[in-house]
C-alpha cells in the first residue's frame, strides 16, 4: 500500500493574499487524533512533493481541512495555492505530532498558543468534546500580523457556541483571544509578551498564570516558540512528550514552505 492516498479537493477559501484553506475527501482508513498533522502535497514532475500540515478538521469529520500560507517561491505552496475544487492532492496515511493532551500533566486550564497557520491543530482541538472534559477552561490565543489573517474567527465566536453537540461546552469553557501586531485591534502584541506582562490574562478575565494548574500547547513561528518556551522554562515548567507528560508541548514540524 502507498504511504499516501489521493484526495479530491472539495472547497478552497482564500482568506488573504497570503493565506488560504481547503477541504478534501478523506480515505475511510485514515485515522488521527485532534491536534495531529500528516504530510500533504502534490505530484510534481512525477514525484510526490510533501510537507507537514496539521488537520484543521476534528478527528470525527468525514472530510479533511487544511490551512496554508502562500509563498511565491515555495516549492509546494507556490503550486498548492492554485488548487481548485476537483483537483487531486496527496495525503499521507500516517498522522503524528506532539499536540496531544496525553502528553500533558493533568491541569485546570489549557492554553492553545498559535501564530499564523499554527492555529490549524487548535481548530481541531476546540471542536473535540474530549478536550473540554479534561480541562475546566480552554484558552485559544491566535496571533497574527493583520486582522484579516485571523482565520476562522467567525466560526469560533458564532458557530461553535451554537453547535448542537458541544455548543454548551464551548460557550462555558472556551476563551478566544485573537491578537495582532501590525494593526490597531482590541488585542495587540506578541504572545510571549502578553503572557509575561500578564496583559493576556487581565484582558481575557483569567487568573494570573499558575504553573500548578495551567498547561500549554505551542504551534507557530520559530520566534514565538523560542520566546514562549523561554518564558515557560523560567516559570519552572517542563516540556512533555510521548514518554513523559509535562506542563507544555511544542509542535516543531509545521509547514513553512
Amino acid at each position: 500500500m502507498s504511504n499516501f492516498f489521493e484526495a479530491k479537493v472539495l472547497t478552497v477559501h482564500h482568506w488573504t493574499d497570503r493565506l488560504f484553506s481547503f477541504t478534501c475527501t478523506r480515505d475511510p482508513g485514515f485515522r488521527y487524533q485532534s491536534g495531529q498533522f500528516t504530510m500533504i502535497g502534490l505530484n510534481v514532475d512525477g514525484r510526490p512533493l510533501m510537507r507537514a500540515y496539521s488537520m484543521v478538521s476534528p478527528h470525527y469529520e468525514e472530510t479533511l481541512e487544511f490551512l496554508s500560507i502562500k509563498v511565491a517561491d515555495g516549492p509546494l505552496t507556490s503550486r498548492l495555492q492554485h488548487i481548485q475544487p476537483g483537483d487531486a492532492v496527496l495525503v499521507g496515511r500516517k498522522a503524528s505530532g506532539t499536540l496531544l493532551t496525553q502528553n500533558l500533566l493533568p491541569g485546570r486550564t489549557l492554553y492553545l498558543l498559535g501564530t499564523g497557520t499554527g492555529l490549524a491543530p487548535f481548530m481541531s482541538m476546540i471542536r473535540d468534546p474530549e478536550v473540554y472534559e479534561q480541562f475546566e477552561k480552554v484558552v485559544l490565543v491566535h496571533g497574527c500580523r493583520q486582522v484579516a489573517e485571523l482565520a476562522y474567527a467567525g466560526l469560533i465566536t458564532t458557530e461553535l457556541p451554537r453547535n448542537e453537540w458541544f455548543g454548551e461546552q464551548v460557550a462555558r469553557q472556551l476563551v478566544y483571544y485573537p491578537t495582532v501586531t501590525r494593526e490597531s485591534f482590541r488585542h495587540q502584541g506578541r504572545i510571549p509578551t502578553l503572557l509575561e506582562t500578564g496583559q493576556l490574562c487581565r484582558e481575557a478575565g483569567l487568573p494570573a498564570l499558575d504553573p500548578a494548574h495551567d498547561r500549554f500547547m505551542l504551534c507557530g513561528s520559530p520566534a514565538m516558540l523560542k520566546d514562549t518556551r523561554a518564558l515557560l522554562d523560567k516559570l519552572g515548567l517542563a516540556e512533555g512528550n510521548m514518554s513523559h507528560p509535562g506542563h507544555y508541548v511544542i509542535e516543531r514540524a509545521f509547514v513553512d514552505k
